[in-house]
């Protein structure tokens, strides 16, 4: 089977976070067409787990015009290369101010690849010591509280959380514990 090729690309959009492509393309079956992707760096997602108890962050999301609660997760700043491990403890501290004894990856996950490069790794983050978090600009209307796993379950039934991301990570910590 074949797959689509790309002939030229260009850039149309750049900043500390993303960059946004057009890419000319050929298909399979070739004919041409064009092809929109956003490029991000890798994200990790960190699944805080104290017992049955799960720290979550909630934060409006401008693309929505909501606020939404999720697990900890981003992307180093400036399009940074952050290996996957220290990227999620540094979201972690920076979103919770949590520390971890243990980092487990669960998992990978590719975040919206209909339209975008990006790929991101899932963590479960144990033995936890509170501190002060480090909050970035944009996160200033953040805050972060504790749930226990039936709380989480229902904010995920209930459409507390719809975080693609964060449910696909539920997804992948259920698998990890059965």
């Amino acid at each position: 089977m074949g797959v689509i090729r790309q002939v030229s690309t260009r850039e149309v959009y750049r900043n500390n976070w993303l960059t946004l492509r057009e890419d000319d393309i050929v298909r399979p079956d070739g004919s041409t067409g064009v092809y929109a992707v956003v490029d991000k760096p890798t994200c990790a997602l960190v699944i805080p787990c104290d017992g049955d108890r799960f720290h979550l962050v909630e934060q409006f999301r401008y693309p929505l015009g909501l606020r939404r609660w999720e697990f900890p997760q981003g992307t180093a700043p400036e399009q940074q290369h952050l290996e996957p491990a220290e990227l999620a403890e540094r979201e972690l501290r920076e979103e919770t101010g949590l520390r971890a004894a243990s980092v487990v990856r669960l998992g990978q996950l590719d975040v919206a690849p209909g339209m975008s490069s990006q790929r991101g790794w899932v963590f479960l983050a144990t033995g936890l010591t509170e501190g002060e978090h480090e909050r970035e600009h944009e996160e200033q209307d953040m805050h972060s509280e504790w749930f226990t796993r039936a709380e989480v379950e229902r904010m995920i039934r209930d459409g507390g959380i719809t975080d693609a991301q964060s449910i696909a990570a539920w997804a992948m910590f259920l698998l990890h514990r059965s």
